[in-house]
């Protein structure tokens, strides 16, 4: 197939771009941002929230794409010109969405008819899953009202190489490379559910071809899912170390917030998602464990994607001052003090 990927140039995108020609498929991408891209694959350049911009990229080409993967909408306003563009053109428009949209559920796993957040005051994510939300509801008017051939993926956690945010595995990786302890907090026990970003983007692919997937929504989630606190342990044992981990006090002030775990889950409990409609109707399945999406993840780290990022740890060291300064916390495994000469705080 011919196909158009909105961004496509790093991560989930990236990965996209790399299985569809490994499928075999035409890739085009359109971006802003430049990046390497395996050969024969075409590069346009436009960035869509300048007014007219996609207009003048793609207007011409309107007619030459099979299917479209929208990655990089975030509102119906985003989506706007290219319904306009691909309306009665293409086979699929495959839009990348989130488990971000749901709120918390009384049952889990989370099935894809569960309650979404369409208030930006309330939603769990705030005003980032309401636009989600908005965007899905605009394809599926299209498709019952013009039969626009969308498909929605609700992408959960994700893991993986060329992550976007230090935060996510690439500062963890470097503390435990510097023996740092790994201050955590909130829920450390719930239940978090990821996603290799390749398993994700396999994910997007399958819909290719699938005529019963036009007006679905879906969840892509992978096969396994972890506590925040063994999440941690897997990174470590990836790296190859014993970690530190540091639980923080729940009454801590809000300044003195976690370093290292950013998902809502630390402080509204598990959320876990049912992939199964995926499986029954795309034939899709997920393949790498956790362990495995780590690894490969810190091998992509080991091979130079260290250097990637600025770290700054000053965070991790005003957390574990204020906590020895209240007389210790506990660390991994039996309860114990936090040790000021340990942790490098002997001048705090």
């Amino acid at each position: 197939m011919k196909t158009l990927v909105m961004g496509g140039n790093r991560y989930i995108g990236l990965q996209l771009v790399r299985l569809l020609v490994e499928q075999g498929h035409e890739v085009t991408v359109l971006n802003s941002h430049d990046a390497p891209l395996p050969p024969d694959v075409r590069r346009l350049h436009g960035d869509r929230h300048q007014s007219g911009a996609l207009q003048a990229v793609l207007g011409p080409l309107r007619d030459e794409f099979d299917a479209v993967f929208d990655n990089t909408a975030y509102t119906p306003e985003h989506l706007a010109p290219m319904i306009e563009l691909f309306r009665g053109r293409v086979q699929h428009f495959i839009f990348t969405s989130s488990i971000a949209v749901y709120e918390m559920a009384k049952a889990q796993p989370v099935l894809e008819g569960s309650a979404v957040g369409r208030d930006p005051a309330t939603a769990l994510y705030g005003a980032y899953a309401v636009g989600k939300v908005r965007c899905e509801e605009r394809l599926a008017q299209e498709f019952a009202e013009h039969g626009f051939p969308f498909t929605a993926l609700r992408i959960t956690h994700t893991c993986g190489p060329m992550s976007p945010a230090v935060t996510r595995e690439p500062g963890t990786f470097k503390r435990l490379e510097e023996g740092r302890p790994l201050v955590i907090a909130g829920k450390t026990e719930a239940m978090v559910h990821f996603i290799h970003t390749r398993d994700a983007a396999a994910g997007l692919a399958a819909v290719l071809g699938r005529d019963g997937a036009r007006g679905q929504i879906y969840n892509i989630a992978g096969k396994q899912f972890s506590s925040i606190e063994n999440y941690m342990r897997l990174m470590a044992q990836v790296v190859g170390v014993q970690p530190e981990i540091v639980r923080m006090p729940d009454d801590m002030p809000a300044e003195f917030r976690s370093p290292i775990v950013h998902w809502l889950e630390a402080t509204r409990g598990s959320m876990v998602f049912s992939i199964d409609k995926a499986r029954a109707q795309l034939g899709w399945e997920p393949q790498f464990t956790l362990e495995q999406g780590l690894a490969d993840s810190y091998a992509w780290f080991c091979g130079g994607g260290r250097e990637s990022y600025t770290y700054d740890f000053s965070q991790d060291d005003r957390v574990l001052a204020e906590i020895v300064r209240r007389g210790g916390g506990k660390g991994d495994g039996p309860a114990r003090a936090v040790d000021r000469e340990q942790f490098g705080l002997k001048n705090m």
